[in-house]
């Protein structure tokens, strides 16, 4: 196997499983006392691999049998697993375990790789992150998604950065299904065009981080207006999520950030794109002629426009 890239792995945690991560997938779902387990996991990784089940229920202030719910939730058989499967993720992502000249330009490529070896990266990255999307993603929010586009008159999009890919995208997608979308490229028409939708309307803000402010500012006052907001962000306790009606959880890249340069991944902007495809891809389904109809007309068009 290549060095640097890590097995792809179903079902239960393995070895090589990073256990960190595979809490960060559930975080988005759990109930509010699971969740609270969860988090102080991730904020003291360090003193919770040694602690005893009774000591962490105290801290998350919940009894001993929800400590053991969350194990099984997570897919563990016991809590002696989570604290080894703690254990072995700090030691994965600790960057001192590396060599001190591993420079990382690209998610996890080095100067030493080879062509070979960057194409398993990218790839593995790729897979991993699509599949941890499809673990993360609810149904019933993916139908209440669809619902809201359904009734749009008009899909208003805000997103930042690398993330108006996605967003271009979407536009891109519901405009061809005969969907009014809009997105401006200037971050403070993009708070104009919010300040203005009312019922009727739909807001979706894409932000991986769900902390880029004129995002999360431009949820805020179309959520005010009345108009109902669709959040495509990685994490729960993210400020997006504050204004999202229905959140859309991607991968959420916890593990291995000192490893790679956190601001350049790029297979976050792919799972973004899956996940306004899955919407995309559900509504035509459910409204197959009037789509096709209008995916026809507007084919018309582009084929006219093409030189011969």
């Amino acid at each position: 196997m290549n060095r640097g890239v890590p097995q792809m792995q179903e079902g239960n945690r393995t070895p090589n499983q990073d256990v960190l991560r595979l809490i960060n997938i559930k975080i988005a779902y759990l109930n509010p006392a699971l969740r609270r387990i969860a988090e102080y996991i991730l904020e003291n990784p360090n003193q919770c691999k040694s602690i005893t089940n009774k000591e962490l229920a105290a801290a998350c202030n919940v009894a001993e049998s929800t400590v053991t719910r969350f194990v099984k939730e997570i897919g563990l058989d016991s809590y002696q697993e989570l604290k080894i499967g703690i254990a072995e993720s700090l030691t994965m992502n600790d960057p001192s375990t590396s060599p001190a000249e591993d420079k990382y330009v690209y998610e996890d490529i080095t100067q030493n790789d080879t062509q070979e070896m960057i194409l398993e990266k990218v790839l593995y990255r790729t897979v991993q992150t699509m599949t941890e999307t499809k673990q993360r993603l609810n149904l019933e929010e993916l139908n209440k998604a669809v619902e809201a586009i359904e009734q749009a008159n008009v899909i208003c999009f805000s997103s930042m950065g690398s993330s108006k890919a996605a967003a271009i995208s979407g536009v891109m997608r519901f405009t061809r299904a005969g969907k009014k979308c809009i997105l401006f490229e200037d971050k403070s028409i993009q708070l104009i065009s919010a300040a203005i939708t009312g019922p009727g309307d739909v807001m979706i803000g894409i932000s991986n981080s769900g902390r880029s402010r004129d995002v999360v500012d431009s949820m805020r006052l179309a959520q005010a207006r009345g108009a109902r907001t669709i959040g495509i962000t990685s994490f729960a306790d993210s400020p997006l999520t504050k204004y999202s009606d229905i959140t859309l959880f991607t991968s959420a890249k916890y593990s291995n950030e000192g490893s790679a340069l956190y601001w350049e991944a790029a297979a976050s902007k792919t799972a973004q794109i899956l996940v306004l495809d899955l919407i995309f891809a559900c509504y035509a389904a459910k409204n197959f002629t009037k789509t096709l109809n209008y995916m026809e007309e507007t084919y018309k068009e582009l084929r006219s426009s093409r030189e011969k």
